[in-house]
This record gives C-alpha cells, structure tokens and sequence, in this order.
C-alpha cells in the first residue's frame, strides 16, 4: 500500500511516479548519501519502505505527513496543537539558502550538495549512509 500513496502523492504534487523521477528529485532534496535507481524503483514497485529520514524528506518535499505516507491514515488534527515535530521551521539565513539553492539547476545542486557534505564531514558531522554511498 505504501507505493500505491507514494504514486498518489507524486502525481498530486504534479511528478511523474516513475523511478528517474523519485531519484532526481529526491536525491536534490536529501542530504545523505544520494539513494540509487533501484532503491526508489523499489519504493514505488512495493517491495521495500525508505528509513524514517528519508520518509520524512519524502513527506515535506511532497507536502503529506509522514505518518499518512507510511500508514495511509489521516493523524487527528486538533487546532492549537504543537507544530508536526517533522516540520522545521526555516528562516533567515537558512531561508535565503534555501531559495537561492532551490533556483539553481541540478549540476550546479549536486556540486553544492558535495561542498556541504565536505564541510560537514571536515567538521565532524557524518551523513546517514543507509543506501549507497556518495
């Protein structure tokens, strides 16, 4: 059922559900080792579910709540609650990044992508290596 919601959601936010697609897009979107062909074609063909970070990038990206990606069922909403703890805020600087890389094509995103994942390394900080390697 997962990749029957994960097509419904690509078509309703105007992508075609075809593997090209997912990972082009998903992978410009991600900040970890970049998923392959097959992952994705796994994804939509059913036989496996992405890890809950990627859901998750998957969910903000398409505009549907992870819980509803996974699960297919609509979360209670109750007004005045707390903001989805998957939603993070963004803003100032890092909202200025973001429009700025989001207005780039997608060679000169994947050469930011490797500046940022180098600092991130240089500084420590290691991207989750779940599927594939950068």
């Amino acid at each position: 059922m997962f990749s029957l919601r994960l097509k419904a959601a690509l078509t309703a936010a105007g992508y075609e559900p075809r593997p090209s697609v997912l990972e082009r897009e998903f992978n410009l979107r991600y900040w970890g080792a970049p998923v392959t062909f097959q992952g994705v074609r796994r994804w939509l063909r059913g036989d496996s579910i992405p890890s809950q970070d990627k859901l998750q990038v998957l969910a903000g990206w398409l505009g549907i709540e992870p819980q509803v990606l996974r699960y297919g069922e609509r979360p209670l909403h109750v007004p005045g609650t707390m903001q989805a703890t998957w939603a993070i805020p963004v803003g100032g600087e890092e909202d200025e990044i973001l429009r700025i890389y989001r207005g780039l094509d997608e060679a000169q995103r994947k050469i930011l992508r490797q500046v940022v994942l180098t600092f991130a390394r240089a500084n420590g900080l290691q991207p989750e290596d779940a599927e594939g390697s950068s």
